[in-house]
């Protein structure tokens, strides 16, 4: 296989890193939010005592909510890992001459099995936001 077209063969893995890495910078700035979010609380807490059970509760779903994204953010790591080990494999492949083939198709399998499971889970933890939506209540 010549060099073109080993580059062209990994174009596809490349853009799929990039779509993991801006599902990432989607995940931890919602982590971020989250974090924010709980932070804020925990000043009300220590300011307003008298609010404190509608304030640990809307904690601990933030604390769920963390769990969730943080499990996200660890599949889509992996899935990233993953996709560039698809490319790094593709040219060890070309440059050591071996059948490199089910490692490639493992690797991407399991890449696509942790950008799945991190979908759902980021799906898991939308819901739970909706959830603990209280638009117009005040408590």
């Amino acid at each position: 296989m010549d060099i073109a077209r080993l580059v062209q063969s990994s174009i596809a893995p490349v853009f799929l890193f990039t779509g993991v890495a801006a599902t990432l910078g989607v995940l931890t700035n919602r982590l971020a939010r989250i974090v924010d979010r709980a932070r804020t609380l925990e000043e009300r807490l220590e300011s307003h005592p008298g609010s404190a059970q509608h304030l640990h509760a809307d904690l601990e779903v933030l604390a769920r909510r963390a769990r969730y994204i943080n499990f996200a953010i660890s599949l889509c790591a992996i899935a990233a890992l993953l996709v560039a080990l698809v490319v790094v494999t593709l040219f060890a492949n070309a440059l050591v001459g071996s059948e490199l083939g089910v490692a490639i198709a493992v690797l991407f399998v399991g890449a696509m099995l942790c950008l799945s499971a991190a979908f759902v889970t980021f799906f898991i933890e939308v819901r739970l936001a909706t959830a603990a939506l209280r638009i117009g209540l005040r408590h």
